[in-house]
């Protein structure tokens, strides 16, 4: 497998998975301003979509969209318990989750990267992600991680889009269980692998 991804961004989620399943891959560096890739390749004849992740198969298919590539590999060895089988409520939880970070933080975070945005704009959406990091700091006041006592690929992306609150002054601090989740999150292996591999690939871009 083939993975298309830009440096700490939204494809850092499924860089994490595929770390923490141990499954071979290797990976694509991609310029979403030119959309160009590492290896000169014009990105958007492999997702006319031109954004990442891109996740490119052993038989040339490629799937797009975080949160369904995370799923599509969790699934390829369920016996590490990163998604919850198909067709339970646990699933539909997980579903749940991934969906509202989609939609409540990682889509409110894209006008906050934007130059053009007015600061009034801003202060909005930043406002608004505040309310969903509270609501989501009473889930993991009661449980380590958002479906309970076992990591999964909703919380590889909430670790991902929260690491970029550090930009635009949003103290993680100030939901101590959330700050926690992090520190939790960051520790692990598969998640340090991945961060240092995308650092070194941002040096050498």
């Amino acid at each position: 497998m083939k993975l298309y991804f830009s440096p700490e961004a939204c494809s850092l989620s499924p860089h994490i998975v595929l770390n923490e399943l141990g499954l071979p891959f290797t990976t694509v560096n991609v310029d979403t301003k030119t959309k160009k890739t590492a290896d000169g390749r014009d990105f958007l004849r492999i997702n006319p979509k031109g954004y990442v992740p891109a996740l490119e198969l052993d038989d040339g298919e490629v799937l797009s969209e975080g949160p369904a590539i995370v799923q599509y590999l969790a699934d390829l060895k369920p016996e590490k318990k990163l998604a919850p089988a198909n067709g339970t409520l646990e699933r539909a939880r997980l579903q749940e989750w991934l969906n509202f970070i989609t939609s409540e933080l990682h889509k409110s975070y894209s006008p906050l990267f934007s130059p053009a945005m007015p600061a009034a704009a801003k202060a909005i959406f930043k406002d608004k992600l505040e309310q969903r990091y509270a609501f989501i700091a009473k889930t993991l006041d009661r449980q380590d991680y958002l479906l309970g006592a076992h990591f999964t690929v909703a919380d590889a992306y909430l670790f991902v889009v929260t690491r970029w609150a550090r930009h635009f002054d949003i103290d993680v601090n100030q939901w101590p269980s959330l700050a926690k989740f992090m520190e939790r999150v960051g520790a692990r292996a598969a998640v340090k692998l991945a961060l240092n591999a995308e650092s070194q690939a941002k040096k050498a871009a």
